[in-house]
């Protein structure tokens, strides 16, 4: 059998495998070892495992990973989410959808401190679903704007899929992190604007909540406050070069846990619970780095990514049409892999594409991820609409996995049309980028 052969072989094995809801993470490992193995040797594929993994777990780059998701978990049982919506609620509660603008606001505000998509899901589910449900939202607007909030988490700084591209593509972290400011702050208005537009047709769906007092507006704005240091700590501190990634990760942890104990609102079991949280989730992503790059090197010799290269740029096409072929490409990648997974698989096969076509990788890589954000609420991967499913379960049983998809359907409609915004006005994108180099 042809390298080639054996690589579309082993394309459709890990598909079927993927089925069987079996881990990204092993699905990609085994399939690429045994394509290895197969097309080199035995003992050759032993030594990419063993590599793949070590350089996975060892690299300084990837350290940032555990950080970011440590101090999102600090951050949520310290109770700085809880604070985050309460002063979203106070300005928009009153208005029909308005919970669920602040539930997406608050998202928002909180993957700043986070970087994960699921846990911002998973921590706004348990805050916003049960007033949403006590205020007589419906189902579908509640649980798609928590999904579809959550999913801010990617773009948001510091993200965990940014720093993955940084790593992939040798791009400044920093850099990515500046520039993916503006798109989530047009983002989060295309995502209210969205629930505006449902509730206007139907107010039914989000009926108006009870006037905040102006007085207790701004005294909400208090609960901004330690988000807002956070993030001007870590991404100010990285915008002006006084430290690394890492080191400013390593400041934001430090930051969010000096102001849970200082504030007496971090327990030793909240601590332990945000240490556990932090190492599962470390290792299931790291893992996944591991799987991709064994997977990867297996592609590589099967040639399938030169090939597909080669197969692109043949296009007698402009640029902007093959841009938006690979943008195509990923976004229907998006609703059958994991976001993480997909970019770590197929990055190496069209960034070298998108440099030579002329666009600039900051600005590709903040494309990508909306594109890939649109996975995590689609079916049938949907991680996020999963997440909220899940937790919903011990807060309002009635909720069904129909119900959640139904309701991200709007949002999706505004994502789209955001990456449209970014391709016809990049300088959203690099303004920032541009002024910090």
């Amino acid at each position: 059998m042809d390298p080639t052969t054996m690589g579309l072989v082993g394309v459709g094995v890990m598909l079927l495998l993927f089925m069987t809801r079996m881990p990204v993470a092993y699905v990609m490992t085994l399939v690429g070892f045994v394509g290895f193995s197969c097309l080199i040797s035995l003992k050759g594929g032993m030594n990419l495992l063993s590599r793949s993994i070590y350089d996975a777990f060892s690299s300084y780059s990837l350290a940032t990973i555990p950080l970011f998701i440590l101090m999102g978990q600090l951050a949520f049982n310290s109770g700085i989410s809880r604070r985050l919506y309460d002063a979203a609620y106070c300005f928009f509660g009153h208005v029909r959808g308005g919970l669920a603008m602040a539930t997406v606001t608050a998202c928002t505000a909180f993957g700043a401190v986070c970087g994960s998509s699921p846990a911002t899901a998973a921590t706004m589910t348990t805050v916003g679903l049960p007033e949403m449900k006590r205020y007589g939202y419906a189902d579908s607007l509640a649980t798609g704007a928590i999904a579809s909030g959550g999913s801010m988490g990617m773009i948001m700084p510091p993200s965990v899929v940014l720093i993955i591209y940084g790593v992939l593509t040798e791009q400044s972290i920093g850099a990515l992190f500046v520039a993916g400011i503006l798109p989530a702050l047009l983002m989060t208005l295309l995502f209210v604007g969205a629930i505006a537009m449902q509730c206007a047709l139907n107010p039914k769906l989000g009926p108006a909540g009870e006037r905040t007092p102006l007085a207790a507006r701004f005294k909400s704005l208090m609960g901004l406050a330690d988000t807002l240091l956070i993030f001007l700590l870590v991404i100010g501190g990285m915008f002006f070069g006084w430290f690394t990634p890492n080191e400013a990760a390593s400041i934001g942890v430090l930051g969010v846990l000096a102001i849970s104990l200082v504030k007496r609102q971090l327990t030793w079991r909240a601590f332990v619970n945000s240490l556990y949280e932090t190492l599962r989730t470390s290792c299931m992503v790291l893992f996944l780095v591991a799987g991709a790059g064994v997977f990867g090197k297996f592609l590589a010799v099967t040639r399938i990514p030169f090939n597909v290269a080669t197969w692109v740029s043949a296009f007698d096409l402009p640029p902007f049409a093959i841009m938006a072929m690979i943008v195509g490409i990923f976004f229907i990648g998006g609703c059958f892999m994991d976001a993480l997974a997909l970019i770590m698989l197929t990055i190496p096969v069209f960034f070298p594409v998108v440099t030579n076509l002329g666009y600039d990788p900051i600005w590709f890589g903040i494309i990508i991820v909306l594109v890939t954000q649109i996975g995590v609420i689609t079916p049938p991967v949907g991680i996020n609409v999963y997440v909220v499913y899940g937790m919903s379960r011990k807060i309002a049983p009635s909720v069904s996995l129909e119900a959640i998809f139904r309701g991200v359907m709007p949002f999706l409609a505004a994502i789209v049309f955001g990456i449209a915004l970014l391709f016809v006005f990049p300088e959203i994108v690099m303004v920032l980028p541009n002024i910090m180099y």
